[in-house]
């Protein structure tokens, strides 16, 4: 198999690139920094017999990066596109500025539309597209109000893709996590049953041999809240959200954001 990630250094991409290699699956992996790259490459190891791992450089905020992986995409059909990077900016939306929420809709949403059109295009039958959304996706957090609104949207469009590719036989995931430990310290607010490791996420891998649910959320206990939070009145959910663990205070001025589930931008 060959597998195209991208956020591929850190976090849920770099647990999903250690887990294919480890399998035998050829592996590009994509994001911004090309000593990260070629460190993570030499990590993996020579490949297998599926190919040879390797990697592009692309910054998905920019058209010119998505163009760089679509062409990519569209020149050599690849069976797993995971659609990972995701960049957040926190802080209440009114009293921060618009110009970094702009790269994060651009990045979490455009860049996820653009690579998942390119793949699904030359897909073969048994190909499979997972795109990471988050388990905001089914509880906006204030504080969070555009990463949320955006993974809202890549779960919503992967579920409508996962019906639409069954008849060609493509398996479409919306992976949604909760609160990623991907630096210590980063969830140290959060209850640590809703915190999980990058690694424990890439357990997905079994949601994606198996091919039966359009929507995966790790973690028995990320699976219980998101289900709840559809129960709860609205305001309700909101209020928790805005006051509870784990709420997100306004960025430092000059920091660049992780998402609440530890993304990384591409």
């Amino acid at each position: 198999m060959t597998a195209l990630i991208t956020g591929a250094t850190t976090g849920i991409g770099r647990a999903f690139a250690l887990a294919l290699a480890a399998e035998g699956h050829a592996v590009t992996a994509v994001a911004r920094t090309e000593r990260h790259l070629r460190a993570l490459v030499a990590e993996l190891g020579p490949g297998g017999s599926d190919g040879e791992h390797t990697y592009l450089v692309a910054d998905l905020a920019t058209p010119e990066g998505v163009r760089t992986v679509t062409d990519a995409l569209t020149a050599t059909p690849y069976d797993l596109l995971i659609n990972n990077a995701g960049l957040a900016r926190p802080g209440p939306f009114a009293e921060t500025p618009l110009d970094p929420a702009l790269p994060a809709l651009r990045l979490n949403c455009e860049a996820v539309v653009a690579l998942a059109h390119a793949f699904l295009t030359t897909a073969r039958h048994g190909a499979a597209l997972v795109n990471v959304a988050s388990t905001l996706a089914f509880a906006p957090q204030p504080g969070n109000a555009v990463y949320s609104a955006t993974k809202a949207f890549v779960a919503s469009f992967s579920e409508a893709l996962w019906h639409e590719q069954k008849p060609c036989g493509v398996y479409v995931m919306a992976l949604c996590p909760g609160p990623i430990a991907t630096r210590p310290g980063l969830h140290a607010d959060i209850p640590a049953a809703l915190v999980r490791p990058p690694e424990a996420v890439v357990a997905a891998l079994t949601a994606l041999r198996r091919r039966r649910r359009p929507t995966v959320v790790p973690g028995r206990a990320n699976a219980l809240l998101a289900a709840m939070t559809r129960f709860l009145p609205r305001a309700t959910a909101l209020s928790l959200l805005a006051d509870g663990p784990g709420a997100t205070a306004p960025p430092r001025a000059g920091s660049e954001g992780d998402g609440p589930d530890g993304h990384h931008p591409a």
